[in-house]
């Protein structure tokens, strides 16, 4: 029930990104929901093809196109108020990738898989519904921005589970620490500049 109460507060947190991404683009209501839908369940569902769970979860389960509309009507009926909270869209991508960074490591522990191959799923899993949500709107990917900690914030967290659950911490609590590392690290690299060495400096000098 934990697991998938986290899998169901991702998901709402990902189709509101989407869908304020979708509306600063002006798309129609069709292309609104697209646009929420692959950001929703884009990275679940590389996730399990990579291992091999066909039909992918939300063919499975229904819920997930019920919850991902139901954020879809909730996020065109009060836009004008999620876009006067600041920095809405980063915050709610942020708590995605926290939220579903997690259910990747721990669909890839499930399956007997090496952490280093969890963190790549849990990374995978976060990243990539933003991947396409991006390339459908004609953004270069969040992933891909030298100026954003993302995937490398993914990659921490998931490290940071691990460790945790080496010294006398229970499982639940590693779990939700590492996803507040996650949140926290994002947050942190937004608010004080931090980013990935500029590798065209040296470049152009």
């Amino acid at each position: 029930m934990f697991y998938f109460l986290i899998d169901i507060l991702g998901t709402i947190a990902f189709a509101i990104s989407g869908v304020l991404v979708a509306m600063d683009k002006k798309l129609d209501l069709f292309g609104i929901f697209i646009v929420a839908f692959v950001t929703a369940v884009g990275g679940g569902t590389l996730r399990d093809v990579l291992i091999g769970n066909t039909p992918v979860l939300w063919m499975r389960e229904p819920i997930y196109i019920t919850v991902i509309t139901g954020a879809v009507i909730f996020s065109v009926i009060f836009v004008r108020q999620l876009k006067y909270l600041r920095k809405t869209l980063f915050l709610f991508d942020t708590i995605g990738i926290g939220l579903f960074t997690m259910l990747g490591i721990e669909k890839g522990l499930a399956i007997d898989l090496l952490p280093v191959m969890c963190i790549a799923l849990g990374t995978i899993t976060a990243c990539f519904g933003g991947v396409i949500r991006d390339m459908l709107c004609n953004e270069i990917p969040v992933i891909f921005r030298r100026k954003e900690i993302y995937a490398t914030a993914c990659i921490l967290g998931g490290i940071s589970y691990f460790v945790l659950v080496l010294l006398p911490f229970d499982g639940a609590y590693a779990y939700v620490a590492a996803i507040l590392i996650i949140i926290v690290t994002r947050l942190l690299a937004v608010k004080f500049g931090i980013a990935l060495p500029n590798i065209y400096r040296k470049i152009e000098s």
